[in-house]
């Protein structure tokens, strides 16, 4: 049995991996996974941070074998600002009732799937790219807030920094995501020392996680970025609807 769990974790990983990486939410299909498999949902927050950890250490590097290039020092300054919040996000979260985390989670995730169900396609104008002094004071200020919300529960964060990214700076999509990985290395990595140091952690279950979701990261990363955006919306809309009535009616 334990065997059939463990492969249904890496699947889930291998899913949310790509999804996390190609665009945002995946963390909305292996969060509440991980607490209907018995997980308390403060210490299923804590352990997904090892799984995204992998995921995003496998996505830069599959990025980077693509020969894409971060803005420096932009980027460094991105990722500064949401470590500081994610420490911040991480904080906040160590303490939360099982249960309010549970329904935050569930509003949460009704929220990101309404925005995703309302827009019919994701908006990727090929701008010039604004580097500006005002445009970068903005972004850090946005990844500082965003940061706030990783280091808390992370799930639909992707959706947010593409927006952020594109509105203030019109990065590529691709450009964007490999921002976006980068900056999240940083702030799930002070985030999992929190919850480690806190032994919120069931890392049995987030290294096995980290399998699947691992190489979903690396997957996406090489996967053309402008294919299935459309497929992929369509099942997170149907899988996020019954993860969140099943949490907010059936949790403990």
């Amino acid at each position: 049995m334990d065997i059939l769990k463990y492969l249904l974790i890496v699947g889930v990983g291998f899913v949310a991996g790509f999804l996390n990486t190609v665009a945002g939410g995946g963390s909305l299909i292996s969060l509440p996974v991980l607490i209907f498999l018995g997980l308390p949902g403060s210490v299923a927050n804590a352990t997904s941070r090892v799984a995204i950890m992998a995921q995003n250490i496998f996505a830069v590097t599959g990025f980077n074998s693509k020969g894409i290039k971060l803005p420096m020092p932009y980027s460094l300054f991105l990722a500064a600002a949401s470590l500081a919040g994610g420490f911040i996000g991480a904080r906040l979260a160590v303490d939360i009732r099982d249960a309010l985390f549970n329904r935050i989670l569930a509003v949460i995730m009704l929220m990101v799937v309404m925005s995703i169900a309302l827009e019919k396609r994701f908006q990727y104008k090929q701008q010039a790219e604004r580097l500006s002094a005002a445009s970068q004071v903005a972004g850090v200020l946005a990844f500082l807030l965003l940061g706030i919300y990783g280091g808390f529960i992370q799930a639909g964060i992707g959706f947010l920094v593409i927006a952020a990214l594109s509105h203030i700076n019109h990065f590529s999509l691709v450009k964007t995501n490999y921002i976006k990985v980068f900056a999240a290395l940083l702030y799930t990595g002070v985030a999992i020392i929190v919850f480690a140091v806190e032994n919120k952690i069931a890392w049995t279950t987030g290294l096995v996680l980290a399998i699947g979701q691992g190489f979903g990261g690396w997957y996406a990363s090489r996967w053309s970025v402008d294919k299935g955006d459309v497929w992929i919306r369509r099942i997170l809309v149907v899988a996020v609807i019954i993860l969140a009535i099943k949490l907010w009616f059936f949790s403990t």
